[in-house]
């Protein structure tokens, strides 16, 4: 099996026939202004050991390493083996909470972006593990399914803010609900929920989707950020300076407060574990290392072709020609002048 790790580079081919035809276009000029100025004869006196049929051969060795050189760019490679590589892992869902009570600061910069960042560094770390992300507010939605694409999940996971989901609240039950829908349970892999919240407000019927989750053996694990004497929400206007903070209905400022009983309990039922974030230390990475200890099972297999690398096969050749060419002459050598002459009588 052969391919092309950087198959963009053969588009240059198309320079070929162009440099082709200039050469020719170029080489047809010279010489009508040669039989102009001397004619053909006198050309022959002036210019006698001129050969058009090295000035060819030259240019015929140029443009084939040229060929050589833009095929070595493209880098062929040759498939040496095909294998079946056994795909094994957990499942991993991340419910993150993002209404306005996560946009705190007394986790820095802001409780939601310092949730962001640990989902960034959990997607980094993990090896073969299917991971998807929930966000949610008032409502719960699917940021992205569960992949092992981890290039593709961050380019979902830096989408996120607060206008993600449009509903004010913080709906844990439906979210632990939409996560647990979420799952394929006809396998035999472990399954995980991560919830990164404030636990503040919580929303519909928690005990349901704990017993389901229960019933189904998801363990669930829960971070909570923020502070329980509870802070001040800022309000930044569309240039990102702080107007001030959000107020109630009446302008009271609105107070957010870290519920940590809430989240202790949806863990301590699910064979989980919670942590308090903070600003220095890395709960997902803590969680990470309890993950890695889950006996991972096999989900499917993947036909897996080894490459290797054939570039050199044409780039030495391609530098053979070129210091060749550079040591042939223009002039005309004893059998290109019998081979021109026999050439002429025929004519």
């Amino acid at each position: 099996m052969i391919r092309f790790a950087n198959s963009e580079y053969l588009y240059l081919l198309w320079l070929v026939p162009i440099l082709a035809g200039l050469f020719w276009f170029t080489f047809k000029k010279q010489n009508n202004i040669l039989e102009k100025f001397a004619g053909t004869k006198l050309k022959e006196i002036l210019f006698p050991l001129r050969s058009k049929l090295k000035s060819w051969l030259k240019f015929g060795l140029t443009l084939f390493a040229i060929v050589l050189i833009i095929v070595a760019l493209a880098n062929p490679q040759v498939g040496t083996k095909i294998e079946e590589v056994k795909q094994i892992g957990i499942e991993v869902y991340i419910l993150l909470d993002v209404s306005r009570s996560m946009g705190a600061e007394d986790i820095k910069p802001s409780r939601l972006e310092k949730a962001k960042f640990e989902i960034a560094k959990l997607i980094q770390k993990l090896q073969g593990d299917k991971i998807g992300l929930i966000v949610f507010a008032g409502q719960a939605y699917v940021q992205f399914p569960l992949t092992s694409d981890y290039a593709a999940a961050n380019l979902f996971l830096n989408a996120v803010d607060f206008n993600s989901v449009p509903q004010p609240g913080t709906a844990i039950g439906p979210a632990l609900d939409l996560a647990l829908k979420s799952f394929r349970y006809d396998d035999n892999t472990k399954k995980t929920i991560v919830v990164i919240t404030d636990g503040e407000d919580h929303e519909g019927n928690i005990d349901a989707a704990l017993d389901e989750a229960k019933s189904k053996d998801v363990s669930i694990y829960t971070i909570g950020f923020g502070s329980s004497a509870g802070v001040p929400i800022p309000v930044y206007d569309d240039s990102g300076v702080q107007r001030g903070y959000k107020k109630d209905n009446q302008g009271n400022i609105v107070l957010t407060k870290l519920d940590e009983a809430i989240l202790k309990t949806i863990s301590e039922k699910t064979n989980g574990k919670y942590y308090r974030g903070t600003n220095t230390e890395d709960e997902l990475e803590a969680i990470y290392n309890d993950l890695a200890k889950i006996q991972q099972s096999e989900y499917g297999t993947k036909r897996i072709t080894e490459y290797e690398d054939r570039f050199y096969y044409f780039l030495i050749p391609a530098i053979m020609i070129l210091v060749c060419e550079f040591f042939i002459t223009s002039n005309k050598s004893k059998w290109l002048a019998k081979f021109e002459k026999i050439v002429k009588v025929k004519q």
